[in-house]
C-alpha cells in the first residue's frame, strides 16, 4: 500500500536511506531532517507499507522536476516495490507542470538498471553520477 509519510516517519525513513548497499551518502549530513519535513510538508515523500512496516519511500522535488529520493529496504526488493514508488513520484512531478523530469544515480547500479528498464535516458555522466532524464 502507498500512503503519504507523516513525520512520524521521519526516523524510518533515515534507517532506509543510511541502509542501503548501494548509492551511500559519503556524507550523511548532507540529508537532513529538515530536507525531509519540507518533503512531507510539500508534495510528499510517499512510502509504500507492507504489514505495518514501512518497505521504501519516494520523494519528488517540483521546484527542479527532480526524484530526489527512491530507496528500498533491501528485505523488499525484486517485488517491484522500486518501480511502484517511482512511478508515484512521476506523478507528483507531472501533477506540479513538468514535462521533462531528471534523476541522477551512480553508475553500475541496480537503480540504473531500474531507470533504464522503466525507460529513462541516460544522458551522461555529472561527476560521479549518471543524469536521467525522462517525458511525461
Amino acid at each position: 500500500m502507498i500512503r503519504r509519510a507523516t513525520r512520524a516517519d521521519i526516523d524510518r525513513i533515515f534507517e532506509i536511506r543510511n541502509n542501503v548497499r548501494e548509492n551511500r551518502l559519503s556524507d550523511p549530513s548532507k540529508v537532513t531532517v529538515a530536507d525531509v519535513e519540507w518533503f512531507i510538508d510539500h508534495p510528499g515523500i510517499y512510502l509504500w507499507v507492507e504489514d505495518d512496516t514501512i518497505a521504501g519511500f519516494s520523494a519528488a522535488d517540483p521546484r527542479n522536476g527532480s526524484i530526489w529520493a527512491l530507496f528500498l529496504d533491501e528485505r523488499f526488493e525484486g517485488r517491484g516495490i522500486g518501480r511502484t514508488l517511482l512511478e508515484q513520484a512521476c506523478e507528483v512531478l507531472q501533477a506540479s507542470g513538468w514535462n521533462r523530469i531528471w534523476l541522477t544515480t551512480g553508475p553500475g547500479t541496480r537503480a540504473e538498471q531500474l531507470y533504464r528498464k522503466a525507460g529513462w535516458e541516460c544522458l551522461g555522466q555529472e561527476a560521479d553520477e549518471l543524469r536521467f532524464e525522462r517525458c511525461l
